[in-house]
């Protein structure tokens, strides 16, 4: 029998995890040795962990379900606690998901007092999106998508602590096609959460995936810290023109909050909005009909889909309000950096744009810079007049870069 044992300090969850039959589980003899770190990032650990033990056993499929905890000098076996290991063919990644659970209860039993002391803490540990916005509050937000190399998330990193200069309220991150970026997605804004200590985001759509999978990712996503979800059905797979549900799966966007809430009652939800109606909606009633639906349905705040005239937006939000949509109705914005990249963006997802706007950008159809510079401005009178207007807060697509930001946000006084 094999008594692989962890043992953690109960003030730091510092300690050494010590694989005493080695050469079965493939990994070194020598203990993984995990430095002292905050109560309330114990889940570092277990990256640490399977990052070792992959690196030390690459083929390593299976872990010996025999493992203790020691907290306090007390060993409890895992089987009697609520995250048992009760299966003998866990990959490490299945492992470190459960070992994690455990310690995520332990170390919020042990910073509770801490937390009740720290009303800043507090608030950046456990804001839902809700509670970004209200009276005397402006909720500023930005949006990324998951690089596709190491490249684009060490640039990420680098522009995201560029952009948490601004504190924003929270940060939001894609998932991807039919969630082929979910791993992605799930290590960029976990990431975030731990290193900024700010509330985060995880899109969830309803394309390709079942209730089981989608409760699965939940779940993945809640260990994590992640408490809030942008719900959306999601765009047919390239290739096709029409969304079909997979069997059992979802139709709409409403069913998914619906189920979101009933399952995940804790988390924040947003939901999409569509100032100049969705492409596939038979008329503009009738996707703020949908749209009610969504937030009947459970839904915290509707952030909109890029816009670059405002008064449609105030015409957007006149209709909601009209329709008994008493949720925040947050502006999304996309400032333009490069013409031909926002008019491609612009037409797939129908945001017109202002012939006057075109034509300025047109003046400097050969300078990159002169197409940045008149965007950023652009978007910084934008800013202004919804900021005029009272609105909730502003969501900034940013598409993974901070500079247009930055600009933006620096030209304007945001009501703070």
């Amino acid at each position: 029998m094999c008594n692989d044992i962890l043992y953690l300090n109960r003030k730091d969850y510092s300690g050494l995890v010590h694989c005493c039959d080695a050469n079965k589980v493939g990994a070194s003899d020598q203990p993984l040795e995990i430095k002292s770190i905050w109560r309330r990032d114990a889940r570092r650990i277990w990256c640490e962990i399977g990052s070792r033990v992959r690196r030390s056993s690459p083929k390593l499929r299976k872990l010996p379900p025999i493992f203790r905890l020691t907290v306090g000098g007390t060993r409890v076996p895992f089987s009697d606690l609520k995250y048992a290991l009760s299966e003998y063919s866990l990959l490490i990644e299945g492992l470190v998901r459960r070992v994690e659970a455990v310690l995520r209860v332990a170390a919020w039993q042990s910073c509770r007092a801490d937390l009740q002391n720290n009303a800043n803490v507090e608030r950046q540990l456990l804001m839902t999106l809700a509670q970004a916005y209200g009276p005397d509050k402006f909720g500023l937000s930005f949006e990324l998508f998951p690089p596709k190399t190491e490249k684009g998330m060490t640039a990420l990193v680098r522009h995201v602590g560029r952009l948490v200069d601004f504190r924003p309220n929270y940060i939001t991150c894609t998932y991807g096609a039919g969630g082929s970026t979910q791993d992605r997605t799930l290590e960029v804004i976990a990431g975030i959460h731990e290193q900024h200590n700010l509330p985060v985001a995880t899109h969830l759509t309803c394309v390709g995936r079942t209730p089981d999978e989608l409760r699965d990712y939940l779940v993945r996503a809640s260990e994590l810290g992640i408490q809030n979800v942008v719900a959306l059905r999601g765009d047919p797979p390239q290739g096709e023109t029409e969304f079909r549900p997979v069997e059992g799966g979802f139709s709409y966007a409403n069913e998914l909050v619906a189920f979101i809430r009933s399952e995940f009652a804790d988390l924040g939800i947003a939901v999409g909005g569509y100032p100049e109606t969705h492409q596939e909606a038979p008329s503009a009633e009738a996707d703020i009909e949908n749209l009610k639906r969504k937030v009947d349905a459970g839904a915290d705040v509707v952030i909109t889909q890029l816009f670059y005239d405002n008064d449609e937006f105030y015409n957007f939000r006149e209709r909601c309000q009209q329709a008994g949509i008493k949720v925040p109705i947050v502006p999304g914005l996309l400032p333009v950096t490069n013409a031909a990249q926002v008019q491609r963006i612009a037409s797939l997802c129908g945001a017109k744009l202002p012939p006057q706007f075109v034509a300025d950008l047109q003046k400097y159809a050969d300078d990159a810079e002169g197409q940045f510079n008149v965007g950023v401005e652009y978007a910084a009178k934008q800013t202004a007049d919804l900021i005029e207007a009272g609105v909730a807060g502003i969501h900034y697509y940013v598409l993974n870069k901070s500079e247009a930001a930055e600009r933006v946000l620096n030209a304007v006084s945001l009501p703070r």
